[in-house]
């Protein structure tokens, strides 16, 4: 492992200006069995130049409601910009799913309202979000080494009346990110002024919400924006959810986003019971009905606070953005996943605690330039962030911490398993340069490089240690067109995540790796190449298409008995991904997104025992995603939306023995505006009341204290059909 000396980051920024100062100068779906379960089936933004190459005039982007058109500006074919209308108009059961807007992402849950969504993209299941990172306002909300999973992502202190669209990112072929990005990203936007309102709903499955907000505006043109909800939902489970969550926002706006500053301050407070995934067999055996749950006290605690704020300046041909932020969150989960596996008197729940203070920021300086009539703009950016954390895990009956803990492989300390004081530390530079040298063909290269450095020290052993590390990489495109409205893409890039500091460096023994062969490196490599197309030339359709392939150096897996992600073999994925918006009239539009992969460790038969896996399949990592959908807005005084989320077949295991077949779900909104200032809407969900498994997993349990230990399918059930009315006033 490469030691971080303060010059290397001083010889690659070098390195930088070097490049940067002549720029100026020169200026496949597999059938698999059905696993048995019940009744399922037996960036910071930028000033990009337009499509003739000029920098100096503004671009007239096409909105075809949904999606902001990028033809003539994106750098790759799967990068897209989602507007304000589509995240108001899609109908969706949970915040999370407004990020499913993203082509070929699908958000569910494994437990409730109250931890991280699951996400799965392009042929990976993420967990809680490894592999696929989220901003809201430029603050990161993945957060590493984290009690319950790497890169856990929990969006519950946004407040979806605030979106104002959302900028998304595929592979790993943009500077501006880093950790957790390998797969892609997503930034989404605050609104700058939002509407007075009031919005109560009330739904069939014990839910209720009432938001308000508004904007004040000052004589002197600034904006002081506000806004709160308050939420509960019970959900269809035999022992209810009991979800209450409190969220409020306050934000002020002097100026726009060429020449002024922001501040926000969010808050988050929510607490809820949860039924996780359980074993099958406890339903098939009868022990809990279809929504049951062999333990009742499961639940989770979260709070989240944070204030950030950009800054704004711009020139003839520069401009400058910075922004920063500090977030300090609390969180306890109670889980029981095993059951009486380890311990047949009292049960396996565990609790796990985390307390984090996180600080960042960027600043990144943009040139536009014409030399000898080729434009060319550069882009040098800083990015830095710190964590501390501290973070532990105990045994518990009934939320009530027991003396000992039978799991743990030191033995662990008196009413604690582990305990740990994390800190951690990135530090990233980049740049980027974009020339258009002709008027159907330019180029975007870049550079990246991250310093990640940790320290770790266990309460409960009084081990301490520290690691760091340093990672190159490279990015670049080569994009040819327009040709007739359409554009073709050559892609290739690096990123990376970062695995559990305590993991790598061995500070609790069973989280970090799936085998003792596995060492756990702070940095893994992710490697992407990609070929794709955009086009305009069908009138009234906009179509994206991209074939792609990421290799990881190695592939995180969930540990559902420890709760945590794991260090796996190397792994790599090949698949193929088609969007399609059409807008036969001006009140609709249509769309599609499809994906097929294939996913496979980089294993074969001499060498899985190393690993210590049975077979090349990765778990949980879907051959097929796919949505499809229509919006209607400004139908007279009707509007809503419909969208089928496909979640295709999984294997459960790796040799493909045990699978599950994933799921289709409707739901639907249909709104009407009364006058002016009333609108009422009714969402309906699952439409077709599709029996299925949101996610299922497969592992070891015992389901009584005198049964015996077996291996099998756990399932989280689908919500049943149900209906939302919401009715707003605006004033």
């Amino acid at each position: 492992m490469s030691q971080f000396r303060p010059g290397h980051l001083c010889l690659l920024f070098c390195f930088y200006i070097a490049i940067w100062i002549p720029s100026l100068a020169v200026s496949a779906a597999e059938p698999t069995p059905i696993a048995q379960t019940p009744q399922l089936a037996t960036a910071p933004s930028q000033t990009p130049m337009n499509a003739a190459g000029s920098t100096d005039e503004p671009i007239d982007l096409d909105v075809v409601r949904s999606r902001v058109d990028l033809l003539g500006t994106a750098n790759t074919a799967s990068q897209g910009s989602v507007t304000k209308e589509e995240l108001a108009l899609r109908p969706v059961y949970r915040v999370g799913q407004l990020l499913e807007s993203v082509p070929g992402l699908v958000v569910t849950v494994h437990s409730g309202e109250a931890k991280a969504n699951q996400f799965f993209i392009r042929g990976f299941n993420l967990d809680h979000g490894t592999d696929f990172a989220t901003f809201i306002d430029d603050v990161p909300y993945n957060e590493p080494t984290h009690a319950h999973g790497q890169g856990y992502t929990l969006l519950g202190s946004f407040i979806p009346e605030m979106a104002d669209g959302l900028d998304y990112t595929k592979g790993p072929f943009t500077p501006q990110v880093g950790d957790f990005a390998g797969l892609g990203s997503a930034h989404v936007r605050l609104r700058d002024d939002l509407p007075n309102f009031i919005s109560g709903s009330a739904g069939t499955l014990g839910d209720e919400r009432v938001s308000a907000g508004g904007t004040l505006h000052l004589n002197n043109g600034d904006r002081l924006i506000g806004v709160g909800a308050v939420a509960h939902l019970d959900g269809p489970w035999a022992h209810p959810d009991n979800y209450q969550g409190l969220n409020g926002t306050l934000r002020y706006v002097h100026g726009d986003r060429d020449n002024g500053f922001d501040v926000t301050a969010l808050a988050f407070r929510s607490q809820s019971n949860f039924t996780t995934d359980q074993p099958v067999a406890a339903y098939q055996d009868g022990l809990i009905s279809r929504f049951g749950t062999l333990n009742s006290s499961d639940g989770a605690f979260n709070q989240r606070y944070s204030l950030s704020g950009h800054y704004y300046v711009t020139g003839d041909d520069w401009k400058w953005t910075t922004s920063a932020y500090v977030v300090h969150s609390r969180l306890t989960l109670w889980n029981d996943f095993t059951h009486y596996l380890v311990d047949p008197i009292n049960g396996d729940q565990e609790e796990q605690n985390e307390t984090r203070f996180t600080e960042g920021g960027q600043t990144a300086f943009i040139h536009t330039d014409q030399i000898a009539g080729i434009p060319t703009e550069t882009e040098i950016g800083l990015q830095g962030r710190h964590d501390s954390a501290y973070i532990d895990r105990r045994h518990d009956k009934n939320r009530m911490v027991l003396p000992n803990c039978p799991d743990s492989p030191f033995g662990g300390g008196l009413y604690v398993c582990n305990a740990d004081n994390v800190t951690l530390g990135n530090v990233a530079v980049y740049i980027e340069n974009t020339t258009r040298w002709l008027p159907w063909f330019r180029t975007a290269f870049s550079l990246r490089e991250d310093y990640e450095g940790g320290t770790d020290r266990s309460l409960v052993t009084g081990f301490s240690g520290s690691v760091n590390k340093t990672l190159l990489e490279p990015k670049g495109s080569l994009i040819f067109g327009p040709f007739d409205k359409t554009e073709f893409y050559l892609s290739a890039g690096r990123g990376f995540h970062t695995n559990d500091l305590r993991g790598v460096l061995g500070t609790v023994p069973d989280t970090g790796a799936i085998n003792p062969n596995l060492a756990a490196s702070l940095m893994t490599k992710i490697d992407s190449e990609e070929v794709g197309v955009r086009s305009d030339v069908i009138p009234l359709v906009h179509l994206t298409a991209a074939l792609f392939t990421e290799h990881f150096a190695s592939y995180l897996t969930y540990d559902a008995d420890n709760g945590v992600d794991d260090v796996g073999p190397p792994a790599r994925l090949t698949g193929v991904e088609v969007s399609a918006q059409y807008k036969p009239f001006d009140w609709l539009e249509l769309s599609g997104d499809v994906n097929f992969t294939h996913s496979r460790y980089l294993v074969n038969a001499g060498n899985e025992a190393y690993y210590g896996i049975p077979g090349p399949y990765i778990p949980n990592a879907p051959n097929f995603i796919g949505s499809f959908g229509a919006i209607v807005d400004n139908l007279g005084p009707w509007f809503g939306g419909v969208e089928m989320r496909w979640l295709g077949p999984q294997p459960l295991i790796e040799d493909n023995s045990l699978t599950t077949p994933g799921y289709k779900e409707v739901n639907s909104s249909v709104g009407y505006k009364i006058n002016e200032r009333m609108q009422v809407m009714l969402n309906v969900f699952n439409v077709f009341n599709t029996r299925a498994a949101a996610s299922q997993y497969a592992y070891d349990y015992q389901l009584t204290p005198t049964s015996q230990p077996q291996f099998g399918a756990t399932y989280h059930p689908l919500e049943p059909i149900s209906a939302r009315l919401t009715l707003t006033a605006r004033f």
